[in-house]
């Protein structure tokens, strides 16, 4: 699988989110959280905060993207 960068700081160390080969797949680099109610993780899953600002610069480069 390869990856780039769409979204986030320029350092590689910090909240990100990825677009990858893969159609239809992103990936999101963030700080691991567990134990949060509603949130119901399954074999091998891990939830990672996001900042909000760095989620909607995601959505806006895959949507001028046409993704």
């Amino acid at each position: 699988m390869k990856a780039t960068k769409i979204s986030g700081c320029d350092e590689s160390e910090c909240p990100a989110v990825y677009a990858t080969d893969e159609p239809g797949v992103v990936l999101a680099q963030g700080i691991p959280v567990a134990g949060v109610d509603g949130v119901h993780l399954g074999p091998g899953e891990m939830a990672v905060k996001l900042p909000l600002s760095v989620l909607r610069d995601a959505v806006a480069h895959l949507e001028g993207a046409g993704s």
